[in-house]
């Protein structure tokens, strides 16, 4: 164990789901240092989800971050989970005794003074399992299997849902969120093959909803304006903690690796992934984490996903039929 530490920061300054999957080192760490004061550093659209988390004790804005405030908080030490040069500055700046960061980013060997050998891109291990190396410098070494790490997210402060939503939700029926879009960030399954997956719904048993953001609300509306009544579309309709307890109350969320795919996952209902079988966008680095967390994608060798990604298939070879097998499961 390493003496003196009283706050220790967790800079992760990227999206919703990479966000998601740092959260189980801060149930790590709380376990080995309990009395231990964890802030996280992100982004301000991301604060939602970090305060969702009960191993977190306060959100650091990087969006406004300063030297001066980063000198106000005396923490003891800080880990570069996603690398920023700004960020790495500031935190030497401040005097934060303990600097830990990955030996692959050049500006780490004048900002870090705790360095790990990691190479992402390279590893087999999944990204949470990945931060978990980030952990050896505070006196922790140890590699979770994915189920212990699901133990570890503590994703239990779910924010409140407005009244007037409470009365969309029809509680006989199984509620099925469906998240096509992946934010121009990640592979995505076909709208033709969701439209499939509806049809295997009969409205007497499911509810279904499409979610998304105010800017796939628009991709998206030619498309949900032909669904069957029991399709509620909810794209560009609710604020980011409102969405998070709307997901609390479906039973299943069906997405590509995206962010909403990661908050269903921690929140523990059925979170069904679908993923290209490329690395390093495969399952084996970005499947979700949860108890009830499932994932499908064609192991194949696709020579498409590098050479020109729009004309891969892969995912497209996933069968509505396979993910509605898992929803029954």
């Amino acid at each position: 164990m390493v003496a003196n530490l009283n706050t220790i920061i967790i800079s992760r300054t990227d999206g919703i789901g990479d966000v998601v999957l740092t959260l189980p080192i801060c149930g790590i760490i709380k376990k080995r240092y309990p009395e231990c004061k964890i802030l996280f550093l992100g982004r301000t659209y991301t604060e939602p989800v970090i305060q969702c988390c009960e191993h977190v004790d306060g959100f650091l804005n990087a969006d406004e971050l300063s030297v001066e405030e980063l000198k106000k908080i005396h923490a003891d030490a800080i880990i570069h989970v996603f690398p920023k040069r700004e960020i790495a500055r500031m935190a030497k700046e401040a005097g934060i005794k303990i600097r830990i960061g990955t030996t692959n980013r050049i500006f780490h060997w004048g900002t870090v003074n705790k360095m790990v050998r990691l190479s992402r891109k390279n590893s087999s291990l999944h990204e949470a399992q990945l931060n978990c190396k980030l952990l050896i410098p505070l006196g922790i070494n140890i590699l979770p299997n994915l189920q212990e790490l699901a133990e570890y997210m503590g994703f239990t402060r779910l924010p409140s849902l407005n009244n007037s939503w409470h009365s969309v939700i029809e509680k006989d029926k199984i509620k099925v969120i469906l998240h096509p879009k992946s934010n121009k960030n990640g592979r995505e399954w076909s709208l033709d093959n969701y439209t499939k997956l509806i049809k295997l719904m009969p409205p007497e048993k499911f509810q279904i909803f499409v979610s998304g953001s105010d800017a796939e609300h628009e991709i998206l509306k030619q498309w949900t304006s032909v669904l069957p009544p029991h399709v509620v579309d909810i794209s560009g309709k609710l604020s980011l903690p409102e969405f998070i307890s709307f997901i609390s109350r479906a039973d299943f969320l069906i997405a590509a690796g995206t962010g909403p795919l990661h908050l269903a996952a921690a929140i523990g209902i059925g979170a069904i992934g679908i993923f290209p079988p490329i690395k390093p966008i495969n399952p084996s680095r970005w499947q979700p984490i949860g108890r009830r967390a499932e994932f499908l994608c064609i192991y194949k060798e696709c020579s498409a996903c590098r050479q020109i990604p729009q004309n891969c298939l892969c995912m497209d070879e996933i069968s509505a039929q396979q993910v509605f097998s898992l929803i029954n499961k």
